[in-house]
């Protein structure tokens, strides 16, 4: 690569763009034009560009790709800046009009604007010859490594189609990061049914029964050190990777709260599926939503955090039909990407026997959050309400910790509603008559029996 001047208009990363826009169509329409004999042979020009820090530079710096490697990369990512990227080289060199068979792609129905596919990838890059054909297809396989890292890939193509007519698709976030030089999180759809969650609070914010705690820290354990274990220390050809952890207990316990901690603490971001929500009543998009996911999470090293797992894992039932059939594949399926992640799984639910026993077999660890005991709700309450509002004498915390069986959330949500009640009349002061009538509001809201 070259450094030149850029226009003085366009910004370091606009000129950029800008270069290897000019160079990628420059390389397709000499190609071209050697196929419809308008030139007898055709160089490539070398690629230029005129900053070094722009995203588009520091993609190339990160993961060193070869030209080839880079030529893929800038045509998935073409239609992204200039949605008539791929017409108008066609319409130079076929200015009466037509189509190329050869150079693939599909047009899109809203405005006949060509995407390229693996064939076009074929073309660019090997013309008729065979055998650099079949070198570009290992380049678009699953098992290279710009597949693996998500980063570029085929769109997968209905069965009885050629496997390189599929779209090249770019991962949305390089889109996103070279072009406006910043990366938002994922949105959670059901192509990508997750959320990020996260928390203000510390580990110290976090009450447990001590047996629970420790569980935990050796799960922190394992993030930190374990790449150690098996790289350093020799030990991946005996050692399994990832790490299976399942959660039970009451609603409100620290279930999610402890998922989030576990992520804060060790640098790696938190996804939470909901598999309730992720469960399609269409036969088999189960498995289609949850693919991606997983693809992705393996490459960002993300805590997966499954909840409400007894969706996917609960007691299993006989097969009475196709529906019944296709659910355990979906369950089969989900266990294979469980097992074969790299990183740490949570999964979570209410109860431990709403989980099929078979399952529970396979996580390293099983860990029961239990109902806060009385010296816990304790440490609780005590923690709970902010400096700025004055305790009465009246509330004798480990009375009411004693009296009261409420969750950590429950407990929470009674401090917040009663936070807003002294600010609204401005007394700022908490008397045991309010307090009571507070938890007395959760417990109605939770069906407890008063």
């Amino acid at each position: 690569m070259r450094k030149v001047d850029y226009q003085p208009h366009l910004s370091p990363d606009a000129a950029n763009l800008q270069l290897a826009l000019d160079w990628l169509a420059h390389l397709v329409a000499g190609y071209l034009g050697v196929r419809f004999g308008k030139a007898d042979a055709f160089q490539a020009r070398p690629l230029e560009f005129c900053s070094e820090d722009s995203p588009l530079e520091l993609f190339i710096k990160s993961q060193n790709p070869t030209l080839e490697e880079f030529t893929l990369v800038m045509m998935a990512l073409a239609p992204h800046l200039r949605p008539g990227f791929f017409n108008t080289i066609v319409g130079e060199v076929l200015p009466e009009g037509g189509d190329i068979p050869e150079l693939g792609g599909v047009r899109l129905a809203e405005n006949r604007a060509i995407l390229p596919t693996g064939e076009t990838a074929q073309f660019v890059l090997a013309g008729h010859n065979l055998g650099r054909s079949i070198e570009v297809q290992r380049l678009l396989s699953a098992e290279h490594w710009l597949a693996k890292k998500r980063i570029l890939w085929l769109e997968p193509v209905r069965p009885g189609e050629p496997m390189m007519s599929g779209r090249l698709c770019l991962d949305p976030e390089l889109v996103e990061w070279v072009t406006l030089g910043t990366v938002g999180r994922p949105r959670f759809s059901m192509e990508f049914p997750a959320e990020a969650i996260e928390t203000e609070m510390v580990w110290e914010d976090l009450v447990l029964h001590p047996n629970t705690l420790r569980q935990i820290h050796e799960i922190e354990n394992w993030i930190n050190h374990n790449e150690t274990l098996l790289n350093e220390w020799g030990m991946k050809r005996k050692l399994k990777q990832g790490y299976r952890a399942l959660f039970h207990g009451p609603s409100g316990t620290g279930k999610t709260l402890t998922a989030t901690l576990l992520g804060k603490y060790t640098g790696r971001d938190v996804y939470r599926i909901d598999l309730s929500r992720v469960v399609s009543k269409y036969i088999g998009e189960t498995e289609k939503n949850l693919s991606a996911l997983f693809d992705k999470a393996e490459y960002k090293d993300w805590i997966l955090f499954f909840d409400e797992a007894d969706a996917l894992f609960g007691k299993r039932t006989d097969v009475r039909d196709s529906h019944d059939r296709y659910a355990n594949q979906e369950v089969s399926y989900l266990l294979q990407r469980l097992e074969g992640y790299h990183g740490l799984v949570i999964l979570a639910t209410n109860k431990r026997s709403n989980v099929d026993e078979a399952f529970v077999r396979r996580f390293q660890s099983i860990i029961q959050f239990p109902m806060p005991r009385s010296e816990e709700r304790h440490r609780i309450w005590r923690q709970a309400f902010p400096p700025q509002i004055e305790i009465s004498e009246d509330i004798d915390w480990k009375e009411i910790s004693a009296r009261y069986e409420l969750p950590g959330a429950g407990i929470m949500n009674v401090m917040h509603h009663l936070a807003l009640e002294v600010l609204a009349d401005q007394s700022r002061r908490l008397d045991l008559k309010r307090l009571e009538a507070g938890i007395m509001r959760e417990y109605i809201k939770e069906g407890k029996v008063v």
